[in-house]
């Protein structure tokens, strides 16, 4: 009887995770490019909350603010005011804060104790509170837009579960 013999390769789990918050900044990118300009600065339908807009800047904001405590020395991107920003500079914006992440990521993966400066309790774990943030606030996104009557088209909401296609950079548009 012959066996065949696998072809395995090894797994690296730094590339994984980086590649994991890679992905997730994909599926951002990909909600900013469907959703429709009437919905951008819309205010919510019950009058209290943030606009799509607000939402979005505020994901990157968030990211400045674990990036300039993770880093005193790091040169931060532009912070962005949700009020009066266009889709197009929160989609730059987050392109921006995303690579830095990125970067301070990394620099916790090859930390002996997988440390980010000021965050509990290790670097995997901080990866996974960022995909999460935004991933809610991608959710509160898709909401809002589907009650002010401007709903992201089927194909690409859904597109943003498809890590695989994502991981590709071939984001459904």
């Amino acid at each position: 009887m012959a066996t065949t013999k696998l072809q395995t390769t090894s797994f690296d789990i730094k590339r994984s995770v980086c590649n994991a918050f890679l992905i997730n900044e994909e599926a951002n990118q990909l909600l900013l490019r469907n959703l429709l300009p009437a919905a951008w600065h819309a205010g919510p339908p019950t009058g209290k909350g943030r606009s799509i807009a607000a939402i979005a800047a505020h994901m990157h904001n968030v990211r400045l603010m674990w990036l300039a405590a993770a880093d005193k020395s790091a040169k931060l991107p532009a912070k962005l005011n949700g009020e009066n920003v266009s889709a197009e500079e929160v989609a730059e914006s987050l392109t921006k804060s995303a690579a830095a992440i990125g970067k301070l990521i990394g620099k916790g993966l090859t930390d002996p104790a997988g440390r980010v400066p000021n965050f509990k309790p290790d670097v995997v774990s901080f990866a996974g509170y960022l995909i999460a943030h935004d991933a809610h606030h991608r959710g509160q996104i898709s909401m809002l837009a589907r009650q002010l009557g401007h709903a992201v088209p089927s194909k690409p909401s859904f597109g943003l579960w498809e890590w695989g296609t994502l991981a590709k950079g071939g984001g459904i548009s």
